[in-house]
C-alpha cells in the first residue's frame, strides 16, 4: 500500500496539499477499485476534515466505482440528512450513504478470551469480548475498505481513532461495552493522552485477529490544531499499520495536550450546538478537564442545545436511571441490576462523567432540559440564559479570563483538547 505522512507542530496543511496527498495515495490503487466502502466519523467530528476528505474521495471515483459511506456512529443516532450535508457538503446522494445499526446489522467474527480481559484489566474483569462488526464490511466485496479520522486524546481508549474506528465505530454492543468498561474500570486517568491502553490493545488484537485477514483496510488519519482562533491540519497520515498511528498519536500529544500553569478552580466549557446535543457527547467537558479541574474547583458547561442525556433511547433511559452518582455507586449498580450489566458502555459513562466528588459539575441546559432532569442524573443546574449573563463566552478567549475580578478558565471546544495540570 503507499503510507503517506506529513505533520509537525507548526505545520499547517491546506486544502491543495491535502488533495494532492489523496491523489498520490489514489494513484496506488487505480485500476484496482470496483467498489469501495468509506468509514468516516459522524457530524460529531465535524473538526476532523474528514468530512471534506470523504467529500473529494467520493467525487473523484464516483464515475469509475461503487463508494458506499458509512459513518462511524457507534452507538450515536443515525445522521439525518441535515447532518450529513453539514459534515460532507451537498454533492453526495443520500441513497451513497448506509446508516450502522450497532444491534442487528452485525457478523460475529469470534472473540477475546476472559483471561485476556483479567490480565488487561489487571484482575477487575473476568469475561470474554465478542468480536463483532458490520456484516456489510466482511460481505461487501469491497476492494479497498477507508477509515478516514482524526488522531485527538479520548477518553476511552487513550487515543481515538485507527482501529477504534472500526472495531466501535461499525462494531457491536458487546465490544462496545466491554471495552468501554475495560476503560473506565482500568481508570480514565491512566488512559488519556496515552498511545497504548488495555482498551487500545483489546481493540487492535480483536481487529488483527479477525478483520485484517478478512478486509483491504487502509486509514487516513488526520491532526487538528489552533492557529490563532483557527482549526488548521497540523498532519495527515495514511496507513495501515502501528508505526503510522503512533506517529500521528505522537503529533496530537504535541498539539492537542495543554498543560495548564496552575489548576483551575472555575472552568467554562462552550458545547457549539452543532455538535453536542446530549450529556453522552457533551460530558467531553468533563472528560478532557479532570486532570486540570483543582479540588473543590466548578465545571460549568454552557450546553444551549441539549436536549437528551443517551445518543440512543435505551442508554438515555440508563442514565436517567441511575445518574452520573460516582465510580463506587456505578460499580454497585452493575453488580445489583441485571440491565446496566448488560450495557456496561453506558455503566463506563456514567463513570467518566462523575468527578467522584472532587469537583462540582454545572449544567446549563437551554429550554429542553429541566432543572429536575439535570439534578436527578446528579449535576448542579444553572439555565442557559443565566449562565450567559454572567458567563458570556462570545466575551471571552480560550485559556486564562478575567471575569468581575474572579479568574475563569475558559475552554471552546472540549473536544479538540486535554487539559492537565500539576494537581500535587
Amino acid at each position: 500500500m503507499k503510507k503517506i505522512t506529513d505533520g509537525a507542530k507548526e505545520r499547517i496543511i491546506s486544502s491543495a496539499d491535502l488533495e494532492a496527498h489523496i491523489d498520490n495515495f489514489l494513484a496506488s490503487h487505480e485500476g484496482k477499485l470496483d467498489r469501495l466502502l468509506l468509514l468516516p466519523p459522524d457530524h460529531t467530528r465535524l473538526n476532523s476534515r474528514a468530512g471534506e476528505i470523504t467529500a473529494y474521495i467520493y467525487n473523484k471515483l464516483k464515475d469509475t466505482c461503487t463508494i458506499n459511506i458509512m459513518p462511524a456512529l457507534g452507538t450515536h443516532f443515525p445522521m439525518t440528512e441535515e447532518q450529513c450535508h453539514m459534515m460532507f457538503g451537498t454533492s453526495i446522494p443520500m441513497e451513497a450513504y448506509m446508516p450502522h445499526d450497532w444491534r442487528n446489522a452485525l457478523i460475529e467474527l469470534g472473540e477475546i478470551p476472559a483471561s485476556r480481559i483479567k490480565e488487561l484489566s489487571e484482575g477487575k474483569l473476568d469475561f470474554t469480548m465478542q468480536v463483532a462488526v458490520n456484516k456489510e464490511l466482511i460481505e461487501g466485496n469491497y476492494d479497498l475498505v477507508l477509515s478516514i479520522g482524526q488522531i485527538v486524546p479520548h477518553e476511552v481508549i487513550g487515543m481515538a481513532n485507527y482501529t477504534k474506528n472500526v472495531m466501535i465505530g461499525i462494531g457491536g454492543g458487546d465490544t462496545i461495552n466491554k471495552s468501554h468498561y475495560l476503560g473506565a474500570v482500568y481508570g480514565m486517568e491512566r488512559i488519556m493522552g496515552e498511545t497504548n491502553s488495555p482498551v487500545r490493545a483489546v481493540l487492535n488484537e480483536g481487529f488483527d485477529k479477525y478483520v485484517r485477514p478478512k478486509t483491504n483496510t487502509q486509514f487516513i488519519l488526520t491532526v487538528i490544531g489552533k492557529e490563532d482562533e483557527d482549526l488548521v491540519m497540523r498532519g495527515v497520515y495514511f496507513g495501515d499499520d502501528d508505526e503510522t498511528f503512533a506517529e500521528a498519536c505522537e503529533l496530537s500529544r504535541a498539539v492537542n495536550l495543554d498543560n495548564v500553569s496552575k489548576p483551575i478552580q472555575k472552568c467554562v466549557v462552550y458545547l457549539d450546538p452543532e455538535e453536542f446535543n446530549s450529556t453522552w457527547l457533551g460530558n467531553k467537558s468533563i472528560y478532557r478537564t479532570r486532570k486540570a479541574m483543582a479540588n473543590g474547583g466548578e465545571l460549568i458547561v454552557l450546553a444551549p442545545d441539549l436536549h437528551t442525556f443517551g445518543e440512543d433511547p435505551e442508554i438515555d433511559r440508563l442514565i436517567r436511571k441511575y445518574g452520573y452518582l460516582g465510580t463506587d455507586q456505578t460499580l454497585k449498580d452493575v453488580e445489583e441490576n441485571e440491565e446496566l450489566a448488560n450495557n456496561l458502555s453506558a455503566a463506563a459513562h456514567l463513570i467518566h462523567g462523575t468527578s467522584d466528588a472532587r469537583f462540582n459539575i454545572t449544567y446549563c441546559p437551554g429550554k429542553d432540559v429541566t432543572q429536575e432532569e439535570i439534578e436527578s442524573v446528579g449535576y448542579k443546574y444553572m439555565s442557559y440564559a443565566d449562565a450567559i449573563k454572567k458567563y458570556n463566552y462570545k466575551e471571552m478567549k480560550d485559556g486564562w479570563n478575567t471575569i468581575d475580578g474572579e479568574e475563569i478558565f475558559y475552554i471552546s471546544n472540549p473536544a479538540l483538547g486535554l487539559w492537565q495540570a500539576d494537581l500535587g
